[in-house]
């Protein structure tokens, strides 16, 4: 090592995690809607998640202990708390987790006015190659296209929409900072996870043989994710 280097280096970094947001305090109900949602689906995979309790009017009688127990069954793992109080923090430091106020999900209404503005600025990725394994592809305040199969493991994220025009093996994540209008567009549908603006689904079972492997959309209606054949 050279007399200037040195053992490590602090830069900035920008990560892109899911959040679970809770409509809920009750354990029993987020126990019951972990269940449905994920089942064992990442038990060996410990997925990192932001836990946001925006929506919980006394987030601060969250039994947090309770809830993050239910999640460490089922390999989620929350790296930190989101809400705009920042007496949370308090709450955050107890179970040695991060805070943050910031990134909150956009309402619907204030999307829509905004998202005028959003198209005039979007830009387009085009990935022409494979999408392999462990890799991840992100298309910042645009659009993604790919061009060829996106494999189990993988997952591209786009602020915008999602085309994929190949099979979809591994996970897509439209709307990644909150924009509920995005849609993902799929060749061949045999995805892992989708989600639209952080709203997801895991794909654990086959799905119907209407849309199991063939040209199909997913978009938000009233708050839950639709998935549904091109074409019907």
């Amino acid at each position: 090592m050279s007399q200037t280097a040195t053992p490590l280096e602090i830069k900035s970094a920008s990560l892109d995690l899911l959040a679970l947001q809770l409509r809920s305090s009750d354990p029993v109900q987020i126990e019951a809607e972990l269940d449905h949602r994920f089942g064992q689906r990442f038990t060996d995979q410990h997925e990192a998640f932001v836990l946001d309790l925006e929506l919980l009017t006394e987030p601060a009688g969250l039994d947090l202990a309770t809830v993050l127990a239910s999640c460490i069954k089922r390999g989620i793992r929350i790296v930190a708390l989101r809400h705009p109080d920042p007496a949370l923090e308090a709450l955050a430091r107890q179970h040695h987790l991060a805070y943050t106020a910031s990134g909150t999900p956009s309402r619907p209404q204030a999307q829509a006015n905004i998202e005028p503005a959003q198209m005039a600025l979007r830009q387009t990725m085009i990935i022409d190659k494979p999408v392999r394994a462990g890799q991840q592809i992100y298309a910042k305040d645009g659009d993604l296209i790919v061009l060829a199969m996106v494999s189990a493991g993988a997952e591209v994220i786009a602020d915008g929409h999602i085309h994929v025009y190949a099979p979809l093996r591994g996970r897509a994540l439209a709307g990644a900072h909150g924009n509920t209008q995005a849609r993902i567009f799929v060749h061949a549908m045999e995805a892992e996870l989708v989600s639209i603006a952080g709203v997801y689904r895991t794909i654990e079972q086959a799905l119907p043989t209407s849309i199991q492997g063939k040209p199909t959309q997913i978009y938000l209606e009233n708050e839950r994710l639709v998935i549904t054949a091109i074409g019907e």
